[in-house]
């Protein structure tokens, strides 16, 4: 096909004229004229149009190098991250990478005594659930209770500078503290070898932050997009429900209380309860980088751990962070997430602290208590700081009761049931994904519950993908517009055509349904005909406007295909291939089959330009 523009032939013209008789008719004069008409009502004026048949051209020519460039540009930087620094000095753009780096430098020139206020409260308030809260993780973890405080101040003080949530409260999580424990007792007795045991910990804690970091320095933040709002739903509920049921250690005054998060075993400990307590040393952090395990036997056990609570420590504070930013109405970065909480457990395991993230308790508290910006975690920490230095001797007085009142009662409010019915009446696959989410957060853990519920989300894609919709267009009278006759009830089908829209890429995974679908579109309308002694099917035009892509398998689809029309005396029709599909079409040759009257811009140019050709036919 010749795309040079000086090549290009003018357009062809036709007039087109709107009438109600269902003809085709010829005007006096040298042009064709010919009329496409859909209704039988009355005796309408014959008006006449003109109508230009315009070609379809191919994209310009690019090389694959740089198709290529810009593919990745759009799977990692969609954002378009270094337009900022086109243009710049070199001092310039040194600053613009700090302004990208640290959030703080966002929200801190704008910050407010008012803004202090509410981030003071908050600050406070989450300090005192995270002094007990780090002391009972750190036990879960089967490392002494001060680790579970230590990890409650460094780590918060990175993420303020780092992190893109306002609301996320940064500490240690029951989830990573319960995978971190099991994993590493399997190998390493914390009571027999403590010293090897806290080894690994920090060692893990590295690697994990190595890994998040990695994560967000390579752009894989789109991985979170997979948590979709209805996942979210799901999972804020249930776990609302879980730490609500968590808290009855201290409404009860239960001093033993099981490890685990389902609701079963959280029920069982409100029978079964043993006693306990200790005593905890006063100081800030100490150093740790000396015990970082690079060789031994135990090393590949240290980053496996490593690996698995980043990832499951990620996937909660990225899904936390998420929860707030959606009630709020505002957007968290989930590249910049990742390197935030990669770079603060990297720090935190040359500190004494071992895996922290987005705490959904913590979060809640913080979110109920009016915090503004993420100064509430560098006001927790200070508070942390001055109970490590000087207030360790009072902690055996906290009121757990109260605690646990003001926990249960900032996470019920996250149940968000009328957004259950919501999903119900809008979509039943995304209230599917909130049930999962929901029931496996509540019965299995919440790492399964995000994993059954993402797991729906793929399957909804997957079913789009594969099963994508194809629908039948008819026209509007009196005017040149094609849409759903079961949506637009005045659309009528326009005699001997046969026209359909396909609304999907067309790849390997679809191309063999859509081949057969189509098939059973045409046998439908010969059906129907036969029936209705209408006129006889001619043509099968595809409308691919929503066809942004197809490969090999799809073009193999669409050539089979019209090689079985032809067969039966029937014509394909292409209209409106996007660039990409367009490109691939004419790159296999395939183009050069639709060449002469078998490709069009419009469905109504289409059915111009055929009709004319019948007309010509003796």
């Amino acid at each position: 096909m010749d795309t040079d523009p000086k090549n290009t032939p003018p357009p062809t013209t036709l007039e087109v004229f709107s009438s109600a008789d269902g003809s085709i008719r010829e005007s006096e004069g040298d042009e064709t004229h010919y009329t496409i008409s859909t209704t039988d009502t009355s005796n309408t004026p014959v008006t006449p149009r003109t109508l230009e048949i315009h070609r379809v051209c191919l994209p310009p020519h690019r090389p694959t190098s740089q198709k290529l460039k810009h593919r990745l540009s759009e799977i990692f930087f969609p954002d378009d991250p270094l337009r900022k620094f086109k243009n710049q000095t070199l001092h310039g753009k040194f600053f613009l990478g700090l302004y990208s780096l640290f959030s703080i430098f966002k929200w801190l020139p704008h910050y407010s005594f008012a803004l202090f206020r509410s981030d003071l409260v908050a600050g406070l308030t989450i300090a005192s659930l995270a002094i007990p809260q780090g002391i009972s993780y750190a036990k879960l973890a089967n490392l002494p209770p001060i680790i579970g405080l230590y990890s409650s101040f460094v780590p918060p003080l990175i993420y303020a500078a780092l992190g893109s949530s306002r609301h996320m409260g940064i500490g240690p999580v029951s989830i990573s503290s319960l995978v971190m424990g099991t994993m590493l007792s399997e190998a390493v007795s914390p009571i027999n070898e403590p010293h090897l045991y806290l080894q690994l910990a920090y060692t893990a804690t590295l690697f994990a932050g190595l890994f998040q970091a990695s994560w967000g320095l390579f752009r894989l933040g789109f991985f979170i997009d997979f948590l979709s709002k209805p996942t979210l739903v799901g999972f804020m509920a249930g776990a609302a429900i879980i730490v609500s049921l968590q808290q009855l250690k201290g409404l009860l005054g239960i001093s033993h209380f099981t490890a685990k998060m389902q609701i079963v075993p959280v029920m069982s400990s409100v029978f079964h309860q043993t006693d306990e307590i200790g005593n905890l040393p006063d100081g800030v952090n100490p150093p740790s980088a000396n015990m970082l395990y690079f060789h031994g036997p135990h090393l590949g056990l240290a980053i496996k751990t490593g690996l698995v609570t980043g990832l499951l420590s990620l996937t909660e504070g990225i899904a936390v962070g998420r929860t707030f930013a959606s009630i709020e109405n505002y957007k968290v970065n989930g590249n910049k997430e990742m390197l935030a909480i990669g770079l603060m457990n990297m720090a935190g395991s040359c500190s004494s602290c071992y895996v922290t993230t987005g705490s959904f308790s913590r979060s809640a508290v913080n979110y109920n208590a009016g915090a503004k910006t993420a100064l509430s975690n560098v006001v927790m920490a200070a508070a942390v700081l001055v109970t490590l230095l000087f207030l360790m001797p009072l902690f055996h007085y906290t009121p757990n009761v109260t605690l646990a009142a003001i926990i249960i009662a900032a996470v019920i409010g996250l149940i968000d049931y009328n957004e259950a019915i919501k999903l119900w009446r809008v979509d039943k696959l995304d209230f599917l994904s909130c049930v999962c989410s929901f029931f496996g957060v509540i019965f299995i853990s919440v790492q399964m519950g995000l994993a059954i519920a993402v797991g729906v989300s793929v399957l909804k894609i997957v079913l789009h993908v594969t099963r994508p919709n194809t629908m039948e267009l008819g026209k509007i009278p009196g005017t040149q517009i094609y849409q759903c006759p079961a949506r637009y009830k005045d659309a009528t089908r326009v005699p001997s055509f046969l026209i359909l829209a396909i609304e999907a890429p067309i790849y390997f995974a679809n191309s063999t349904y859509l081949q057969e679908r189509i098939l059973r579109w045409i046998r439908d309308a010969e059906d129907r005909i036969q029936s209705n002694e209408e006129s006889t099917l001619r043509c099968i035009i595809l409308e691919m406007t929503a066809v942004s892509a197809i490969d090999t398998s799809g073009i193999d689809a669409i050539l089979e295909l019209k090689k079985k029309l032809s067969q039966r005396s029937l014509q394909l029709v292409l209209v409106n291939p996007v660039d990409h599909v367009t490109e691939k079409l004419q790159l296999s040759k395939a183009l050069d089959l639709f060449n002469t009257n078998g490709l069009y811009l419009t469905v109504a140019e289409a059915v111009a330009g055929i009709s004319s050709t019948w007309k010509e036919e003796p």
